[in-house]
């Protein structure tokens, strides 16, 4: 099942944030560290142009540190990019924030106009929540489901920045499905657009291979099964969710399993790496080129007509 989610606001709110950045100095963008390519907005490399970007790395705390650390190294590898990370609740980073903001701007240090920043994340990456722990009061409206702000905002960080807040944007066209699952695992697609024992399905397999001990451990398994279905059933077996006959309730069981995986019950995790990104941009840019020949193909017998 193909997954996209792409509501009119959104659109409205790209075209918004496209007048705002000419007067935009750096911009802040938030992803989630469980998936920190997934979570980027590939819009924004487009946008940005050389102004100077920090990559925020939220929900640090429910993903695996190592990991982390990997992509802090390859993301810091590109022009005019730091990385931070951070927990939505954790207000102690704040002035690392503000000073890499500083750093990164060092000329503004004299000046008498403020930095302007703008932040910027996908839906449900917890932007809110963090504006409002560096804030130091509630400023933006928070909820654990995405597409809560819905229109720009100002905020005074400090004496020398403010914040031009934008609403959660994802992108039109989500080529890579890979990538929309593991937005839809962490929340940030709306349940209308998926089945919760598909992406299910898809986290078990990750986790099967990646993490097994995690699963095992968790749902007091024996063994893992080759086959994502039958581990799911067995994770159901455990937890009683069966219907009468007792038949597996797998809308039941993939909706506990995804809701855990979320809260962090599972431990800490990373749904992608670095290298996993290099393949799926490959495979996405052969995507491309077989879109592209079939075009250019069809226009050719359109024209022999």
């Amino acid at each position: 099942m193909a997954i996209q989610w792409f509501p009119g606001h959104m659109h409205k709110a790209r075209l918004e944030m496209q007048k705002v950045l000419p007067q935009v100095d750096l911009i802040i963008e938030i992803l989630d560290a469980r998936i920190p390519f997934s979570s980027a907005n590939p819009m924004l490399e487009k946008l940005r142009g050389d102004k100077p970007c920090i990559k925020v790395l939220n929900k640090a705390d429910l993903a695996d540190p190592e990991l982390t650390e990997q992509w802090q190294q390859y993301l810091e590898s590109q022009q005019g990019v730091k990385t931070l990370t951070m927990t939505a609740t954790n207000d102690n980073r704040r002035s690392d924030l503000i000073q890499v903001c500083l750093k990164l701007l060092p000329n503004k240090l004299d000046s008498a106009k403020k930095i302007q920043a703008m932040i910027m994340g996908i839906p449900n990456v917890g932007k809110s929540t963090l504006i409002n722990t560096l804030a130091g009061r509630q400023i933006a409206k928070t909820g654990n489901e995405p597409a809560i702000t819905k229109g720009q905002q100002r905020i005074k960080l400090d004496e020398s920045i403010v914040l031009h807040d934008t609403p959660g944007v994802l992108w039109p066209n989500l080529e890579n499905q890979p990538s929309a699952y593991r937005l839809a695992v962490t929340g940030s697609i709306k349940e209308t657009a998926f089945e919760n024992d598909d992406i299910a399905l898809f986290a078990v397999e990750y986790l099967s291979q990646a993490y097994p001990q995690r699963l095992l451990d968790r749902y007091q398994l024996d063994q893992l099964t080759d086959s994502a279905l039958l581990t799911l059933e067995q994770i159901a077996a455990k937890r009683g969710c069966l219907r009468a006959g007792g038949h597996i309730d797998l809308p039941r069981v993939s909706k506990i399993l995804v809701s855990e995986l979320r809260s962090g019950q599972l431990g800490e995790l990373t749904l992608e790496t670095p290298e996993m990104m290099l393949r799926e941009l490959e495979a996405v840019e052969l995507l491309r080129e077989a879109k592209a020949a079939k075009k250019a193909e069809r226009k050719q017998k359109s024209k022999r007509r």
